[in-house]
This record gives structure tokens, C-alpha cells and sequence, in this order.
């Protein structure tokens, strides 16, 4: 592995945890929220957001309007069953999903759960980091590359690794201050 090909790896994994981010409920309103929601359209399971137009007309309210009425009851089954934790309001014509204020007790599982999001995060990191040193040493021993060119590689790969690092870290704190502010 590269080292630019170690880094492209490591901007993913910042942006997955990024996204991992987005799917923990704050207190508002967000489309996001459903990103993991699938719903079995037809015997396939199909992205909610394939199937329906989602917006958040304020903060304390998201509405599901599917493009085909018919996929309503299956829509909010699929909601109700999933680890949104929000309960579906369905009026025939649209779902309604009512943000709830959090309490402080659910404001620290939140907070857990993004923290365990940006340790996976941080894992696959230092993964990526040891794949691309195994590559690094591996030249090395084939004499492809020089010792000091290894040492200079293996240097670049450790700042890389800190910086994306660092990256998670802060959508970490950004995250916890979304999810404490009231």
C-alpha cells in the first residue's frame, strides 16, 4: 500500500465516521437520521431515501412522503422497527417522525455511542497505518527501496496516521457538543 493510497483509505474512513456521526439523534430534526433505515420494498431491502422524499419542515419534526402510496405501511413498519427510537405518526399520505427533547441520561448514551463510533474509526485508522508499514518493510527487505527512504516513508505514513487521527478527535468533540448542548 502507497502512501497515497494509505491516505485516500484514511480520508474514507474519516468521512464514514463522519456519516456514522450524522446517524445519532441531537435534539433536531435531520434527514440523516434515517440513512440506515431500509425498508423490504418488493422483497428487497431499498434505502428509505429511495422510496420517499424526506424533509424537516422544522426542528422537531421529519416528514417521510413516499413516491408510491402503497409503500406507506411498509415505510413506517420499517421505521418502527429500526433502532431510530422515534415512533412514526402515518396519515395516510405522509409519515410524520416527532424529535423528542433528549434527557440527560439519553445525552450520555448518545455520547458513548459516538465515542464508540470514533474508536472504530480510529482502529481502522491504525489499521490502514500497519498495512502500509507491512508494504513499506516489505520493499525494504527486497531492497526496492533504501533503509532511509523506509525510515522517510514509514515517518510520513506516522504523520498522516496522526492527522486523520486528530480528524476523528474533532468531529468527535463537535459531535458530544452537538449532543450536550440543549
Amino acid at each position: 500500500m502507497k502512501l497515497a493510497e494509505a491516505e485516500s483509505t484514511m480520508q474514507k474512513t474519516v468521512e464514514s465516521t463522519q456519516r456514522a456521526f450524522n446517524t445519532i439523534r441531537t435534539g433536531r430534526a435531520n434527514a440523516s437520521l434515517l440513512d440506515k433505515v431500509t425498508v423490504d420494498y418488493y422483497g428487497s431491502p431499498t434505502p428509505l431515501k429511495s422510496l420517499a422524499n424526506i424533509s424537516t419542515p422544522d426542528s422537531t419534526t421529519i416528514l417521510i412522503q413516499p413516491y408510491d402510496r402503497n409503500s406507506l405501511n411498509l415505510i413506517e413498519k420499517a421505521i418502527s422497527m429500526s433502532d431510530v427510537g422515534l415512533t412514526p405518526s402515518n396519515d395516510g399520505s405522509l409519515i410524520r417522525l416527532n424529535i423528542p427533547p433528549l434527557t440527560s441520561d439519553r445525552r450520555k448514551e448518545l455520547v458513548k455511542i459516538a465515542a464508540k463510533y470514533a474508536e472504530e474509526g480510529r482502529v481502522a485508522i491504525r489499521n490502514i497505518r500497519r498495512d502500509a508499514l507491512d508494504t513499506i518493510r516489505k520493499l525494504e527487505k527486497t531492497a526496492e527501496i533504501s533503509e532511509d527512504e523506509s525510515r522517510d516513508q514509514q515517518d510520513k505514513l506516522q504523520k498522516l496516521t496522526n492527522k486523520y487521527t486528530a480528524r476523528v478527535d474533532e468531529l468527535l468533540a463537535e459531535k458530544e457538543k452537538d449532543i450536550t448542548t440543549v
